[in-house]
């Protein structure tokens, strides 16, 4: 009875080598087969989860007369929360009464659109808004994420 016995002898770190080269070769597949598939939809539109705004609350002076006041904005991530004026003494509303209704109707419509752009306002009112909304937008500015 001859028996052809044979006998390999493999060593564990050749087994190891090789178990991690081919985990790796894997991946790589993987990561490929993602990365370059079709029809993953490379037209889609910008979704709403992208970053707009850092989320806090930002301020801009602007000065009325001697007095100075805060524009005041809380922004999310994605939409302007609310404009709110700060510091805003009595003898300053009373010297400048157009600014508060103003500043509500530009407010209602930059929350609105959540844009500074194409905002209408009266005839009476136009510098004081401008005023106003340059103000807004330092503020947003400050806001914005880079």
């Amino acid at each position: 009875m001859s028996s052809r016995t044979k006998i390999v002898v493999l060593r564990m770190k050749e087994i190891i080598y090789t178990a991690i080269f081919i985990g790796l070769g894997i991946l790589l597949v993987m990561l490929l087969f993602i990365m370059f598939r079709p029809g993953k939809g490379d037209d889609a539109p910008v979704s709403a989860d992208q970053v707009l705004y850092i989320p806090g609350v930002y301020s801009a002076s602007l000065k009325l007369g001697s007095q100075e006041v805060n524009v005041e904005v809380a922004v999310d991530a994605d939409r302007i929360t609310s404009i709110s004026m700060v510091s805003l003494s009595d003898s300053v509303a009373t010297m400048y009464p157009l600014v508060q209704p103003s500043l509500q109707n530009l407010t209602d419509q930059i929350c609105q659109t959540q844009s500074t752009q194409n905002l209408t306002y009266p005839e009476e009112s136009r510098y004081t808004s401008q005023v106003l909304l340059q103000a807004i937008e330092q503020a947003l500015g400050k806001a914005a994420a880079k």
